[in-house]
């Protein structure tokens, strides 16, 4: 299991929107269990992930934290994609 947190500079909807591209039909084949526009559950292949994401204080962008169970080197590689 891994929990990280990751600056972005895309707005909430458009991470939501971008991690369902990467891990979902069209990516990894995970399926949306859940999604709203701050938050995003996906499960597949023996585990899943769990998507938060608050938009930043001052500014633009986003601040992203992501739980994963069995998805840990693709949630890096989605999180270095979306930074």
């Amino acid at each position: 299991m891994l929990n990280i947190e990751a600056k972005t500079k895309f707005k909430p909807e458009e991470v939501i929107e971008k991690a369902v591209d990467f891990f979902g039909p069209g990516g990894y084949g995970l399926e949306v269990k859940g999604r709203a526009a701050c938050c995003l559950e996906m499960e597949g292949g023996g585990g899943g992930i769990d998507v938060n994401v608050k938009a930043a204080e001052k500014g633009k962008g986003s601040t992203v934290n992501i739980e994963t169970r069995e998805w840990e080197n693709q949630v890096k590689e989605f999180l270095t994609k979306i930074k």
